[in-house]
């Protein structure tokens, strides 16, 4: 028996895009350490990953790191003190 989901008939509020600018870099990094991660997994194929790829791997989790703390040093209006 297959559910059906309600229809979503909303659209982003302002606050909700304005969050997700906010969260923005964090995003991004998130996705260089995927992207980094990929290229790793493709070289085990090709013999293993080079130096320059392991580099890209933590530079990429490097900047997770400073997004996360980033944000959650910031101050933010919307967040419970």
């Amino acid at each position: 028996m297959r559910k059906h989901l309600a229809p979503v008939a909303t659209e982003p509020t302002a606050a909700d895009l304005a969050a997700i600018e906010s969260e923005w870099p964090l995003i991004a990094a998130e996705l260089d350490v995927l992207d980094a991660e990929i290229t790793m997994l493709y070289a085990e194929d090709h013999g293993g990953p080079s130096p320059l790829d392991w580099r890209r791997l933590r530079r990429a989790e490097a900047r997770v790191t400073r997004a996360a703390t980033f944000l959650s040093t910031r101050t933010d209006p919307h967040r419970a003190a």
